[in-house]
């Protein structure tokens, strides 16, 4: 399976799995979780002046239904644990 990467920064987006009780409807996203993306980044200046809001969001691609845009997040941390880990044999 080819990796997707963030049209953004580049890098390549992490399978990040969804709780149960989300409303996403699906089992997974595949998130660009790098603190260092411009997406990520400027999003807490764009949150704050339009919202006032102390947020931010991370690109995200849905391959389920094969479409992309914005995934909310509260904190650095949100997400980080729920991040797909694969080991190599």
């Amino acid at each position: 399976m080819e990796k997707r990467k963030c049209k953004y920064c580049g890098g390549e987006l992490k399978k990040v799995l969804m709780p149960p009780q989300s409303d996403w409807g699906v089992e997974y996203f595949l998130i660009c979780m790098s603190d260092d993306c411009p997406y990520y980044v400027q999003g807490w200046d764009w949150m704050m002046e339009r919202y006032k809001v102390k947020a931010s969001y991370r690109y995200k691609y849905n391959p389920e239904k094969d479409d992309d845009g914005p995934i909310p997040v509260k904190s650095p941390t949100d997400m980080k644990d729920w991040v797909v880990v694969q080991f190599e044999s």
